[in-house]
């Protein structure tokens, strides 16, 4: 069972988030954009003695976020928000969490958002956040970890299978929180609670990926990456909700993961709202995700 507070806001967000948003790709994000995000004070709260770095180098943008004494190690965050809504900014309360607890160097990335830069644009400015991170700052990826919430998290495993393909040095581990990672919809969650998400209703599926994918294939595995192969790839971290629409979107994944001997960890917990690490300091899941997260990076890292 969920803990008090986590039940408090899963009835907040099912009384006040969750919404058909229609099939009108500019009239539905400007509704995402609008109810999406943490208010501004749970922005500056979570980011209290922490240093913040707004870049805006070339094609890539987004903010450091670090301790005063942070590790030179980075986490690659990417955020969620249905490829249509959030930033950087709206995300901090998880991305500053996740440089407290583990002493290292944030880079959250801030990508552009469909309607009016559909697929691939994203998935571009994820692919070129890490070459940057790699070439221009000179991190070595076993040094960087990827991480990154619902369309972000998506975004991550995309740039694991992008990497893979073309040979170039992978990072040293994952995390995903409750990835969106098949545009088509496919997995039985998406039946099996269609009624019990308290964030997302079933039309939005379709809703958002229309707006993301433009003309693109809604099976192109750099947009669904669940329809790829997952083999030679670093260990990965999932976390979702037994009540997602989105739960086997991190299930199949795992599973393939496991099937043919790769490191894969899925954990999923009691019937919480989809991306409840939002609601660190306030939630007892969220501590505790944001906990095993930075557990994982740490571990993972601290090999090289």
């Amino acid at each position: 069972m969920p803990s008090l507070r986590g039940r408090l806001f899963n009835f907040y967000i099912r009384r006040f988030v969750r919404r058909r948003f229609g099939l009108d790709a500019e009239k539905a994000a400007k509704k995402a954009r609008q109810i999406w995000g943490a208010p501004k004070f749970s922005q500056w709260l979570h980011s209290r003695n922490i240093n913040i770095k707004i870049v805006g180098e070339n094609a890539v943008n987004g903010e450091w976020l670090e301790t005063d004494n942070a590790e030179q190690n980075v986490i690659l965050y990417i955020h969620g928000g249905g490829f249509i809504s959030c930033s950087a900014k709206t995300h901090r309360p998880i991305s500053a969490t996740l440089a407290r607890k583990t002493n290292l160097r944030v880079f959250s990335l801030k990508y552009r958002l469909a309607p009016e830069h559909p697929f691939p644009a994203a998935f571009d400015d994820v692919f070129n956040a890490y070459k940057w991170l790699t070439e221009t700052q000179e991190i070595p990826p076993s040094k960087i970890a990827l991480a990154g919430d619902s369309a972000g998290g998506g975004l991550a495993l995309s740039l694991l299978l992008k990497l893979r393909d073309e040979n170039l040095p992978l990072p040293a581990c994952a995390v995903c929180f409750s990835p969106w990672t098949d545009m088509k919809g496919t997995g039985e969650s998406n039946r099996a609670n269609a009624e019990l998400d308290y964030m997302f209703c079933p039309e939005n599926i379709n809703e958002f990926s229309r707006a993301y994918l433009g003309d693109a294939s809604p099976e192109n595995v750099f947009a669904s990456p669940v329809f790829g192969e997952f083999n030679d790839l670093p260990p990965i971290l999932f976390h979702v909700g037994s009540t997602e629409m989105l739960l086997d979107d991190s299930k199949r994944i795992h599973e393939k993961v496991q099937a043919i001997g790769g490191a894969s960890e899925l954990k999923i917990y009691d019937r919480i709202f989809h991306c409840w690490q939002m609601g660190i300091g306030l939630i007892p899941e969220a501590d505790d995700s944001l906990k095993n997260a930075a557990e994982f990076i740490r571990r993972h890292i601290s090999k090289i």
